[in-house]
């Protein structure tokens, strides 16, 4: 039923995923370069068409709650309707998330050493309401987690809450009977796919929310160079933690666990990890990842077939990476002061997040808002940011696709296969 559900998306999105989404970079570009030009020289017009970027944001926040309760759902249903979530899975799951924690820690680290986010100008970008974190203890926290009333939580954005009560259902719809157990994956399943197609509309209308969002902030920018130089300063912590992340502590997990040669494994699927980079689709790398970590590197397809389809829905280490590196960002942008159970808080948010999240284009923002919500921080701070978002999101595929892969032969050996590498 996984591999079902899974081969529907991978199918829709990699006959269209390469042209389309490569056209959709260009049009963000192309909207962020006129979204300069417009609130540069005709600041008195931006009033007239900075409400596309009330609307982009209105409808990412629409349809969080239930893009995120039926993808972990139908997620952790379908793989339970696999029959293998026994020694194998659990080996999948505990590389994951290992993976993904070492990721969020990275970023967060380089951050916090780096602090691009610190002297950002904001003061054009309007907020709803204060910033107002409330400081619990870690207990206080772990006991807010478990919802009392679950349409409470949802109605009051407890993502904490809802993502756990999401989990519970996802495993124990695996334990009622076949009849019932089917009906139920199949109901979220079919949840899952209509709010993927109201995720797609909104991704592809998100050249227009960029346009009437950064127009607004450089026409009320009083130090453009400022705004720039924060940026780029953020692009370059984001790109070097994703580096180290992909080309030191997966390469070592390869070597050190899997006994396997990680940069010659490298080169067997370096084919998959150009098409992630270029599409920043997950799910259009997903074919080309099966059939070059089988056919080059050795891993028997028992294990691709199952690994490598969780894995593009679960395993996110370059997003991990950017989302630690975005909410921070904007905290430090609004002076707000991150201390260790915050930040432990967003590894935790980012890690439940990332179960069953699209592997298609920008999908992360999905899980910022979350985090953003969850932190009490403004999502209207993520304008900041989505002028780079594209060019960071092919690096950040490309370091997901190759911890699958790197996932794949991890588990391929400790299974005693003989591989190439």
């Amino acid at each position: 039923m996984h591999q079902k559900h899974n081969d529907y998306f991978y199918e829709q999105f990699t006959k269209d995923t390469t042209m389309k989404k490569l056209a959709l970079h260009w049009q963000i570009l192309i909207a962020f370069i006129f979204a300069v030009i417009f609130g540069i020289f005709l600041k008195e017009q931006v009033k007239y068409v900075s409400w596309m970027g009330d609307i982009f944001l209105r409808m990412l926040k629409m349809i969080v709650i239930p893009l995120i309760l039926s993808s972990i759902i139908s997620g952790i249903a379908n793989i339970g309707n696999e029959g293998n979530f026994g020694r194998l899975g659990l080996k999948t799951l505990g590389y994951y998330l290992t993976t993904t924690i070492l990721a969020i820690s990275i970023g967060l680290l380089l951050v916090n050493i780096v602090k691009p986010g610190v002297g950002m100008d904001i003061s054009s970008i309007s907020i709803g309401e204060n910033i107002n974190i409330q400081r619990q203890s870690m207990s206080d926290m772990l006991i807010q987690i478990v919802p009392q009333n679950i349409f409470k939580s949802m109605a009051s954005n407890e993502f904490l809450s809802i993502i756990f009560f999401a989990i519970v259902v996802g495993i124990f719809i695996t334990k009622v009977d076949q009849k019932n157990q089917t009906i139920l994956s199949d109901f979220f399943s079919a949840f899952f796919e209509l709010f993927m197609k109201m995720t797609m509309l909104i991704i592809k209308l998100a050249p227009f929310g960029i346009f009437g969002l950064i127009v607004e902030v450089v026409a009320e920018q009083n130090d453009f160079g400022n705004m720039v130089i924060k940026l780029g300063s953020f692009m370059i912590t984001v790109i070097v933690a994703i580096l180290i992340h992909a080309l030191i502590t997966l390469p070592l997990l390869t070597r050190l666990i899997g006994k396997a040669k990680p940069f010659k494994h490298f080169n067997n699927v370096k084919t998959t990890i150009i098409t992630a980079f270029s599409t920043a689709s997950s799910a259009a790398a997903l074919p080309l990842n099966m059939k070059e970590t089988h056919e080059k590197s050795g891993v028997s397809h028992k294990i691709t077939n199952f690994t490598l389809p969780i894995g593009a829905t679960v395993n996110m280490d370059g997003t991990a990476i950017y989302i630690a590196a975005v909410v921070m960002f904007i905290a430090q942008a609004n002076g707000v002061d991150m201390g260790l159970k915050e930040q432990i808080m967003i590894l935790i948010t980012a890690v439940l997040s990332s179960i069953g999240t699209a592997a298609v284009p920008m999908a992360s923002l999905v899980i910022i808002t979350i985090i953003l919500e969850v932190l009490q921080l403004p999502i209207e701070l993520m304008a900041l940011i989505l002028p780079v978002d594209r060019i960071l999101d092919m690096f950040r595929t490309a370091t997901n696709v190759w911890s699958d892969s790197c996932g794949s032969v991890i588990i391929a050996k400790s299974e005693n296969e003989q591989l190439n590498v």
